[in-house]
């Protein structure tokens, strides 16, 4: 690992980044990318953008604060877009960025190959429960 690797965060614009390093801080970004919320949240809006609740019930089982969470984290990270508009009621619609378009592009094709096996894996969990007493 480059001595590059851990400097200061302020000095890591030309640095490389080694998400192994625990300081490095794509690690945080990455966790907020593969997380049980942050994963679902940039697999729905990949479908198309929404407004909070639009995500809530999309994302099914996440709670009003996690999803708040997770919406910050992301446009922290610049993956997602917060959009407020002056209306009456206040609406806020979220969106991708770029980055998280190509983000969230290469998790929704693992999110399909990970659907599209599942036959595969519920047969393994049956033959690994049966072989251990589950």
């Amino acid at each position: 690992m480059s001595e590059t690797a851990t400097a200061p965060l302020q000095d890591q614009s030309d640095a490389a980044f080694d998400v192994f390093s625990r300081q490095c801080p794509s690690r945080g970004t990455l966790e907020h990318v593969t997380g049980r919320w942050g994963g679902l949240t940039l697999g729905a809006l990949y479908e198309s953008g929404a407004r909070f609740n639009e995500l809530r019930r999309r994302v099914d089982g996440v709670s009003e604060k996690m999803l708040s969470q997770t919406l910050h984290a992301l446009e922290r990270d610049g993956l997602v877009h917060r959009q407020a508009q002056l209306t009456n009621p206040p609406r806020v619609d979220y969106g991708l960025t770029p980055l998280g378009r190509q983000v969230a592009e290469r998790l929704t094709a693992l999110i399909e190959l990970v659907e599209g096996r599942m036959p595969e894996v519920v047969e393994a969990r049956a033959r690994y429960d049966a072989a251990h007493g589950a």
